[in-house]
């Protein structure tokens, strides 16, 4: 159903009490016995259908089939079924096929309803867990905030007036609002990492096809991959063990990650480059003075738990070259998808065109490039074992900041908000947002590690050891912030309270 089709609330069911917060409480209370699954969905639907006026994250609601979903968990859990999400509520994107649903991803229109979940999705139902629902995205991911004429503003729960990024904002609101306690993001140029943080939560892309994107055989020309979002890498690392791996239809298809294996482990001592320079884009880029003092601090709890820290900057060259026709292209791909493509943003028509234009000759250059970007910029690599830098150049962006400027203007605002995340997508390699602080008015910041091919487990390990040093779990949003009941350090009615 629509999320306007379930805003009534529904009082929680006697004896709820304070059931666990986190997706790894949730599962581990459920095996225990100290919850049911229809007391956890019954609250997610009452917190969504409360939220819904105004953090606004989801799309659709499976309501009614959730929680027939989560009786059916309560009895196999009482018949000694143990699965690693059995009975969890979960979220996922709107470009993700849940069969039953329609995938819009960001659209306006009348989309056919799928008849079988992407394989992700079918992955995180065999692991045991409830999609209570598809979260809002931007039109077809393009932008770092989500807000749309389909379903209008994602908010932030951090503060209302300022977007939680995008695309997968609305993944990340419904999280940081503590809504779900997981969901699932595509990033295709920081989109996990960007809403990640701008909301102060972990979100993680993965080396390329960790997650398979069947019934696509690959995403965007291959620079789109699924990443969670959630407030503890242990979380993170959960859903990327429960729901990871391979189609046979699948172009990219990587050895397994044993994502919770790594969260246990010392990472040892890391050399770690601090850079702050972004790719070349021709655009002004410059460092909003709040996220280098959050950086900073970063890189020196770095140092103070024995890694050597020291500033240098990737060659990067000129990847934005290969990086155009690839998104372009993909654009051009999912808008043809389109029922009535009139709908369109005319910066999406825009960009699909572009993608038109560049889709012969240029897009099999952008392609051909990959192996010498990769040997250039992972010529770091063999000096460094991490990279740090800010995921963003600027703190969250006001709601309607972007809107009614045409493509150009769009695109010279998003690339000075957000120039350090895109090039790990045209790699192919795995990305960690870390949450890195606040400004002085209480808006998230976060910082980025970055990795080589074969370095996600060195990032998950590198994470859990900086969570466990900064907390950042332990601090979650107020009320709604400006003008909202409770402001930037308040009490939130609906977030404070179980």
């Amino acid at each position: 159903m629509s999320i306007d089709e379930s805003r009534e609330s529904r009082p929680a069911p006697p004896g709820a009490g304070g059931p666990p917060e986190g997706l790894a409480e949730q599962a581990a209370a459920l095996a225990g016995g100290e919850v049911t699954s229809a007391a956890l969905v019954r609250r997610c639907l009452d917190r969504i259908a409360a939220s819904a006026p105004t953090v606004n994250a989801f799309r659709r609601l499976r309501a009614e089939a959730a929680e027939a979903e989560a009786a059916d968990a309560d009895r196999r859990l009482a018949a000694g079924e143990r699965l690693p999400l059995l009975g969890v509520p979960v979220a996922v994107k709107d470009d993700m096929d849940v069969a039953g649903e329609p995938t819009a991803f960001g659209c306006a229109g009348e989309f056919p309803v799928k008849a079988a979940d992407a394989e992700v999705v079918r992955r995180l139902r065999a692991a045991g867990a409830i999609v209570v629902g598809k979260t809002n995205a931007c039109e077809l991911g393009q932008w770092p905030f989500t807000e749309g004429p389909a379903f209008g503003d994602t908010r932030n729960p951090w503060h209302l007036d300022h977007t939680p990024g995008g695309s997968s904002g609305g993944s990340a609101a419904a999280v940081a609002a503590g809504l779900v306690p997981a969901a699932l993001g595509t990033d295709g140029a920081g989109s996990v990492r960007i809403p990640a943080a701008w909301t102060h939560l972990v979100g993680v892309k993965p080396r390329r096809g960790t997650f398979s994107t069947w019934p696509d055989a690959e995403s965007f020309q291959g620079i789109t991959g699924i990443g969670p979002l959630t407030r503890t890498v242990e979380d993170a690392a959960l859903l990327l063990d429960a729901a990871s791996g391979s189609h046979p239809g699948d172009l990219h298809r990587p050895p397994p990650l044993a994502a919770r294996e790594a969260v246990r482990r010392d990472p040892g001592r890391l050399r770690v480059a601090l850079s702050w320079k972004p790719p070349f884009t021709a655009t002004a880029t410059p460092l909003h003075p709040d996220v280098r003092r959050a950086v900073t601090a970063v890189a020196r709890t770095l140092a103070g738990l024995g890694h050597f820290v020291e500033e240098a900057d990737p060659d990067y060259g000129l990847i934005g070259l290969a990086f155009v026709p690839r998104a372009t292209a993909g654009v051009r791909e999912w808008a043809a998808r389109v029922p009535d493509p009139a709908l369109l943003d005319r910066r999406t028509r825009g960009a699909a065109r572009m993608g038109r234009l560049l889709s012969g000759p240029a897009l099999r250059r952008a392609r051909a490039a990959e192996p010498r970007q990769r040997r250039r910029i992972g010529a770091l690599f063999g000096r460094y074992d991490v990279l740090l830098t800010p995921t963003t150049a600027t703190p969250p962006l006001r709601i309607g900041a972007l809107a009614g400027l045409d493509g150009r203007r769009t695109d010279q605002a998003m690339i000075a908000a957000c120039p350090y995340a895109w090039p790990w997508n045209v790699l192919g390699w795995p990305a960690v947002n870390v949450p890195a602080g606040f400004t002085a008015g209480g808006l998230p910041l976060g910082a980025q590690l970055l990795g080589p091919a074969d370095g996600d487990a060195r990032l998950l390990s590198l994470t859990a050891q900086l969570q466990d040093a900064l907390r950042w779990h332990e601090r979650r949003p107020a009320a709604g912030a400006a003008g909202g009941a409770g402001g930037p350090g308040g009490v939130s009615p609906l977030f404070a309270g179980p």
